[in-house]
């Protein structure tokens, strides 16, 4: 039922981080008819300005790591979203949950008091945590994110019925909750989590050990360790269950991660972050000389505070580590590190590309590329593209670019690259192909999806298809042509222009999705199983495959591909090489969370690099490159 005039709220989101948990509360609370408004604040001052500004029925704070001011929360509702159980309190609430071995947890959501996450409670939801621990951001994108939600619409709820204005509902004071004979108070005050607590005994401490403190860490802020003479901090790890070797001995190195030792096997670090300035400028003066530039995916650049893959951080240092390739397709039969894997059942073939927070360099969107002409080379009948869990993909890497000798040059590369997987991918009449997005997808990954012929996402996903808040940048991916055709060319403008996420339940709606299903990834993947078995076992599937062929090539009479991709380049060209700064400086505060240090002077290296990748590209299109016959 459409809400009436006077039940709609306006509600502001203070908030740290306009972040997945923020803006999956935006679409669901927007989609119930509330004026929702967001101040991303870093000071109490601000706090006072936005409330004073939008004149809010009830201020919401989904993730906030300041305090907000009494000014506020003592003439206005304050909802505190907090990732803790019932009398837990403190910054590090997921973080003792993990390293804790908690069986349970849950979301708590507060009321804002004098004292930090001890205000009375509105609403808490718990969830069961697994013994092989996800880590924290996995945990917080999904868990915290529904059991947060839940919570929320409650307490909302509890706002719109008038329980709480008559008195007939209020929230539950932390002093009422006994502690004594109750198991509903099992949380307590728990301090912030130092580095101290965090730290790797490489002597003592277990794989399992060794996994648990790292993904408690993940994605902030790391575990601090020294690799090879080299203070880093840690993130992206990963069980080995074959290699073996010393503990603390860099064993081998696999796709920009590293293997190390430990006393009962060995662990996989897929990235780290330099910790000091001068060692990170060090390591740039060395690939200039033209040492260790083989270890990275581009000329290492590796600036302290950027994350980046463990092997262009380190670079010379690993020289005479051994490579330790694994074929896509091998059994997925022991624990490893995997970004991209590839297997078959019923005539269908799943590649599952699992990239560190969805981003896709250059070396990893012509590794995935390769992957899927090898996926269409089989004699299956359907394709289904799964990314990975938390992330789909959110387009080109933007810490390696920052990374790079030359920024722009790099930049230019990555869309190149992206944009030859997709026309792969938009080529193939052999098979259908299914997008199936488990996790949140942004930018030129939303984009991405659109190249398939079915495009599905676990209900829940966060979509954001959108380039713009990045520095105006105009984007690529061929999305003039594929997200016009799904969703037409006015509300494409909106979509692009608008720089807003959107929901699943939306996007289908619109046609950006052709369906939205599962309670969770477990539940989505099944049902996708079934409706890829469904379509490679249709009757129908010849005479289905042989009119997307048709469609392919009427869309290429009225314009061709490389008509759509030569636009979409000349005004990314422009983005990069042109005397606006404007995406140049939107990237470094992505990628330094909005506090970059000072610019560094870097020597141009562009020669050819503009052209070199679009001429290929050209010259394979006028070739037929990618297009299979109709088998």
């Amino acid at each position: 039922m459409q809400k009436t005039r006077e039940k709609i709220m306006r509600i502001l989101f203070l908030t740290s981080a306009h972040n997945s948990l923020s803006q999956r509360l935006w679409i669901e609370l927007g989609a119930r008819g509330h004026e929702i408004r967001v101040c991303v604040a870093a000071s109490g001052e601000a706090m006072i300005a936005a409330v004073s500004r939008e004149a809010p029925d009830l201020i919401v704070a989904p993730m906030l790591k300041i305090a907000i001011p009494e000014e506020v929360w003592s003439r206005h509702h304050c909802l505190i979203v907090h990732p803790g159980i019932k009398g837990d309190r403190g910054p590090s609430s997921l973080d003792w949950a993990i390293a804790n071995h908690e069986k349970i947890w849950g979301v708590t959501i507060l009321e804002a008091a004098d004292e930090f996450d001890a205000g009375p409670i509105w609403a808490s939801h718990e969830f069961a945590l697994e013994a092989d621990p996800l880590a924290k951001s996995s945990l917080y994108r999904g868990q915290v994110t529904e059991a947060a939600l839940r919570g929320v619409l409650e307490a909302v709820a509890r706002i719109e019925s008038g329980a709480f204005r008559s008195g007939s509902w209020q929230p539950q004071k932390l002093s009422d909750v006994s502690s004594q004979g109750s198991p509903a108070l099992r949380g307590c005050p728990r301090p912030p989590m130092r580095q101290a607590d965090r730290a790797i005994d490489w002597r003592r401490d277990k794989t399992a050990m060794i996994v648990r403190k790292i993904r408690v860490a993940d994605s902030a802020p790391g575990v601090l360790g020294t690799l090879l003479g080299k203070t880093c901090f840690l993130y992206g790890a990963h069980e080995e269950a074959y290699l073996q070797g010393p503990p603390g001995k860099v064993l081998a190195r696999r796709d920009g991660a590293i293997c190390i030792g430990t006393v009962d096997g060995a662990v996989w670090i897929s990235h780290l972050k330099a910790k000091d300035r001068a060692e990170a400028q060090e390591m740039i003066r060395l690939p200039q000389a033209g040492i260790g530039c083989e270890f990275s995916d581009v000329a290492p650049y590796p600036a302290a505070g950027i994350k980046l893959p463990a092997t262009q951080v380190l670079g010379p240092l690993l020289r005479g580590v051994p490579n330790a390739p694994l074929p896509i397709d091998a059994p997925a039969d022991h624990r490893t590190f995997r970004e991209i894997v590839y297997t078959e059942e019923d005539q269908v073939g799943y590649l599952s590309f699992d990239f560190y927070n969805g981003a896709m360099s250059t070396s990893q969107c012509y590794r995935l590329r390769d992957a899927f002409v090898h996926a269409r080379s089989r004699p299956t009948r359907v394709i289904v593209l799964l990314g990975g869990a938390d992330f789909w993909s959110n387009g080109i890497d933007l810490n390696t670019i920052e990374a790079s000798a030359d920024p722009a040059a790099e930049s230019w590369r990555n869309i190149n690259a992206i944009d030859d997987l997709i026309f792969e991918i938009l080529n193939t009449m052999s098979h259908f192909v299914i997008a199936g997005l488990r996790g949140n997808a942004g930018a030129g990954g939303a984009m991405l999806a659109l190249a398939g012929d079915h495009v599905y996402a676990r209900s829940g996903v966060v979509l954001n298809p959108h380039y713009r808040s990045m520095g105006d940048l105009y984007g690529s991916e061929y999305w003039t042509y594929t997200l016009p055709r799904r969703v037409g060319q006015k509300r494409a403008l909106e979509l692009t222009l608008s720089c807003r996420p959107i929901g699943t339940r939306a996007a289908r709606d619109m046609g950006f999705l052709d369906d939205a299903f599962g309670e969770d990834t477990g539940a989505f993947e099944a049902e996708l199983r079934e409706r890829a078995r469904r379509l490679a076992r249709d009757p129908e599937f010849r005479v289905m495959l042989r009119k997307k062929h048709e469609r392919r090539l009427d869309d290429e009479s009225v314009k061709p591909l490389a008509n759509y991709r030569a636009k979409e380049l000349d005004r990314m060209q422009v983005n990069f090489f042109g005397p606006d700064p404007a995406y140049h400086e939107a990237r470094r505060r992505f990628v330094f969370k909005g506090n970059p240090p000072p610019q560094a002077i870097r020597a141009p290296i562009r020669t050819a690099v503009e052209a070199t990748s679009w001429v290929l590209s050209q010259r394979a299109a006028r070739a037929g490159a990618g297009v299979a016959s109709v088998p």
